[in-house]
C-alpha cells in the first residue's frame, strides 16, 4: 500500500509540474502571438489552437495533483458540525462517489479519444492539428485522477489522513 501511495503521489506531482509547464508555455505563446499580430502585423496560424489545447490539457492532467494537494474548493460546513464517525463516513462516501464519476468520465473520454484517433479528426484551423493528441489529455487525466482517489481512500481508511483534513472533535474523544 505504501508503494502504491508513494508511486501515485510522485506521478500526480509530475503531472502537476507538466500542467504548470503547459500553462507557462501558453503564456509565452500568447505573448508571441500578440507580438506577431500587433507589432509585425502578421497572421498567426497555430498559436490559438496550441494555447487552447494546452490550457485544456493542463486542466485535465493537473487534476490529480490538485486532489493530492487539496487545492480544490472545499465546502466543509457539514463536516465541521458532524461527529468523528459521521465525518469519516461522509469522507468515504464523497470519495467513492467522486471516484465513480471519474471512472465513468475516464471511460467516456477514452471512447471519445478513440473516435478521434480512428476517424483522423483534425482541427478546423489552418494548422489542421490531429485532435487525438490534445484529446488524449482527457482520459489520461481522468485515469490518473481515479488512481489518486484510490490512494486518497487508502490513506483515509488506514488512518494516515483525517477526513476532510479536520482534527477530531474533542467531545467524541472523551
Amino acid at each position: 500500500m505504501d508503494y502504491y501511495i508513494r508511486g501515485i503521489t510522485r506521478i500526480s506531482m509530475g503531472f502537476g509540474i507538466l500542467a504548470a509547464l503547459l500553462i507557462a508555455a501558453s503564456v509565452v505563446i500568447v505573448c508571441q502571438m500578440v507580438f506577431l499580430r500587433f507589432v509585425l502585423n502578421q497572421n498567426t496560424i497555430w498559436q490559438t489552437d496550441f494555447v487552447t489545447f494546452s490550457i485544456v490539457a493542463a486542466t485535465f492532467l493537473g487534476s490529480p495533483y490538485l486532489l493530492l494537494s487539496r487545492g480544490h474548493v472545499n465546502v466543509d460546513v457539514l463536516p465541521l458540525y458532524l461527529g468523528n464517525t459521521a465525518r469519516y463516513r461522509l469522507a468515504i462516501a464523497s470519495a467513492l462517489m467522486s471516484l465513480g464519476f471519474c471512472l465513468v468520465m475516464a471511460i467516456l473520454t477514452a471512447q471519445f479519444w478513440s473516435e478521434a484517433w480512428d476517424n483522423n479528426w483534425r482541427s478546423e484551423s489552418m494548422w489542421r492539428a490531429r485532435l487525438w493528441i490534445p484529446y488524449m489529455a482527457m482520459p489520461i487525466g481522468f485515469g490518473l485522477l481515479c488512481l489518486q482517489y484510490v490512494a486518497e481512500l487508502m490513506k483515509l481508511m488506514s488512518g494516515r489522513e483525517l477526513p476532510f483534513g479536520l482534527k477530531p472533535k474533542q467531545e467524541d474523544l472523551v
